[in-house]
C-alpha cells in the first residue's frame, strides 16, 4: 500500500483539513479498499491469529499483482487454488496395483511403499528436495522382477504431477538444478512444456544397487516424462559410485521440478508460454 505524505501535517481541529484529505491519494493493490481508522485497534484473540506461511505469502503476492495492472486498473485474475496443487492417481493392472497422491505445495512428507526399498529411498529425495508430499502405495509382480512396479509407479506419477500442474498458470515452467554427492555430481535440466521427452545420459557401473536393476532408472524416468508431458534432459557430470550416481539424480530432478512448479510473481497468473497454452498436444 502506498500512502504519499502530505507537506503539512493533518490539523483535526482545523477546516483545511478535508482539503488535506481530499488531495491525499491512496493507492493499493487489492481487490478491497481498507478504510484508514485512527483510532486504535484492539489485537485479535491469540486463537485467532495467524502465522502465514511463506507459500501464502507467495500466494497472496500473486493475487495482489494479478489484479492490478501498473496503471491501476484491474485485469481478470485466474483463482489460485490455496488448499495445494494435488494429483491423485490410482493404477491398477494385472501386473500391479498403484496409488499415487502429490502435492506440490507440501512440505516434503514421504510415504512411499512400493516393495522395492531402493526405489522408496529414491522417493523420499523427491518428496524432501522437491518439498512435495509424495504418497506411493504400490503392489506388483516384484517375485518375477521390479520392471512392472517400477515403470508403473512412475507412469502414475507423471499422471498425478500432471493432474496437479492443471493449466500451468503462473508456474515458473523451467527448472535447472546440479547436485553433487560425493564423487558424483548431476545436472538435470526440466522444462514443464507438455512435450515429452527424455535425454538421458548416466554411466552407471554395476547393474545393481542391492536387488535393485540400475536400467530401471531410465525407465522410471522415460515412464514419468511420457505421462507428465515433460522435457527432461539428465547428464553425470562425475560419480563412479553407482548410489551416488542414482541418488544425486532424483535430488537434482526434485530441486529441478520444484523450480519449475512454483510460482513467478512477476506472471502475474498467466500462461508461461509465447502461444498462451501449455498442453500435451
Amino acid at each position: 500500500m502506498e500512502l504519499p505524505a502530505c507537506h503539512h501535517p493533518l490539523n483535526f481541529s482545523s477546516t483545511t483539513t478535508s482539503s488535506h484529505l481530499v488531495n491525499t491519494r491512496v493507492t493499493v493493490s487489492q481487490t478491497t479498499l481498507i478504510p484508514i481508522r485512527f483510532h486504535h485497534q484492539p489485537s485479535p484473540a491469540p486463537h485467532l491469529r495467524h502465522s502465514f506461511t511463506p507459500m501464502d505469502v507467495q500466494r497472496a503476492t500473486i493475487a495482489g499483482a494479478s489484479l492490478v495492472e501498473d496503471n491501476g486498473s484491474p485485469e481478470t485474475s485466474s483463482p489460485i487454488n490455496i488448499g495445494g496443487r494435488i494429483g491423485e492417481v490410482k493404477r491398477v493392472t494385472k501386473e500391479t496395483n498403484v496409488s499415487v497422491r502429490i502435492n506440490l505445495d507440501g512440505s516434503g512428507v514421504a510415504d512411499s511403499s512400493t516393495g522395492i526399498p531402493f526405489l522408496d529411498h529414491m522417493l523420499d529425495q523427491l518428496a524432501s528436495h522437491g518439498l512435495f508430499d509424495v504418497h506411493v502405495k504400490a503392489t506388483g509382480d516384484i517375485h518375477i522382477d521390479d520392471h512392472h512396479t517400477n515403470e508403473d509407479v512412475a507412469l502414475a506419477i507423471g499422471t498425478a504431477l500432471l493432474q496437479a500442474l492443471g493449466d500451468r498458470k503462473g508456474i515458473n515452467r523451467f527448472g535447472d538444478f546440479s547436485a553433487p554427492l560425493d564423487e558424483a555430481l548431476i545436472h538435470v535440466s526440466l522444462d514443464l512444456s507438455g512435450r515429452p521427452h527424455l535425454s538421458y545420459d548416466l554411466c552407471i557401473p554395476t547393474e545393481r544397487v542391492g536387488t535393485y536393476d540400475t536400467q530401471l532408472v531410465e525407465h522410471f524416468f522415460q515412464s514419468l516424462v511420457n505421462t507428465s508431458g515433460m522435457t527432461l534432459h539428465i547428464r553425470q557430470l562425475a560419480g563412479k559410485n553407482s548410489h551416488h550416481v542414482i541418488e544425486a539424480t532424483f535430488k537434482a530432478f526434485a530441486r529441478a521440478l520444484r523450480q519449475a512448479t512454483e510460482y513467478d510473481p512477476r506472471r502475474r497468473g498467466s500462461i508461461p508460454s509465447s502461444k498462451g497454452v501449455l498442453s500435451r498436444t
